[in-house]
């Protein structure tokens, strides 16, 4: 349990570094193939292990995940409008005295609230099925999600704030967000969810975990023409879902 909160920490604030280190990061030219590698891991770890497992969870009335799926990937849908896609690697800078000095409470607000939802999901053990069985497999999916989403959020506040030392604050506060539900969904609501709650809150996510994939892999090829190292990254992230995952 240590290890998965080091690594949902570690691949936010180590985004953030790379962003101090090497300021072309604003170009975001290197994170589309990470985007397409993540977006189709993501999006395979779902169809494969998420989706399966939450209806497996209902046998009595499957079609009900459904509907919780559907609600998941609404919200996420309405998330978005308040992060500006900010979850796909999006900066939307704007003139150079937009938002000057302000934080953007409101997309940041929505960032921590898709970590936290993402989070909750990551029961260890032998408790709850595909997030038990293949723990890390699905870490490693939030906190590959994560990296895109921590350069573009490093990159808008340091842009905003004029000065790095007052993004990690920020930053912090979007790296705890995942390791927190994490952490209240193993110790401290766990017998609730083991009783049935669990199967609705995969579903939700499950929903939104397909929005934000699917729109990765849509908006990597917008001028929809072959582009291997795009193709490659995005079976690459495929297969490495299939592969890990049991």
């Amino acid at each position: 349990m240590l290890l998965a909160i080091l690594l949902l920490l570690g691949a936010v604030l180590g985004a953030g570094l790379l962003v101090r280190a090497v300021p072309e990061t604003r170009s975001g030219q290197w994170l589309k193939p990470l985007l397409a590698f993540s977006g189709a891991y993501l999006f395979t770890l779902t169809i494969t292990h998420l989706l399966p497992e939450a209806v497996a969870l209902r046998p009595g009335a499957p079609h009900q995940i459904g509907y919780w799926v559907l609600g998941g990937f609404f919200v996420q849908l309405l998330l978005e409008a308040l992060s500006q896609g900010i979850e796909h690697g999006h900066v939307h800078v704007g003139p150079a005295e937009a938002g000057r000095g302000r934080v953007p409470l409101s997309l940041l607000l929505a960032l921590v609230l898709h970590a936290l939802l993402e989070g909750s999901i990551l029961i260890g053990g032998e408790h709850a099925g595909a997030t038990g069985h293949n723990f890390y497999a699905v870490v490693l999916g939030v906190a590959l999600h994560h990296v895109p989403a921590a350069v573009a959020l490093a990159t808008l506040l340091r842009v905003r704030l004029g000065s790095f030392g007052r993004v990690w604050p920020w930053l912090s506060l979007f790296a705890l967000a995942s390791p927190a539900g994490l952490v209240f969904s193993n110790y401290v609501v766990l017998p609730q969810l083991l009783g049935g709650y669990y199967a609705p809150l995969l579903g939700f996510v499950a929903g939104t975990f397909l929005h934000v994939s699917t729109t990765i892999l849509f908006e990597t090829s917008p001028e929809h023409r072959l582009n291997w190292p795009k193709l490659g990254a995005t079976v690459g992230g495929a297969l490495l879902a299939l592969g890990i995952s049991g």
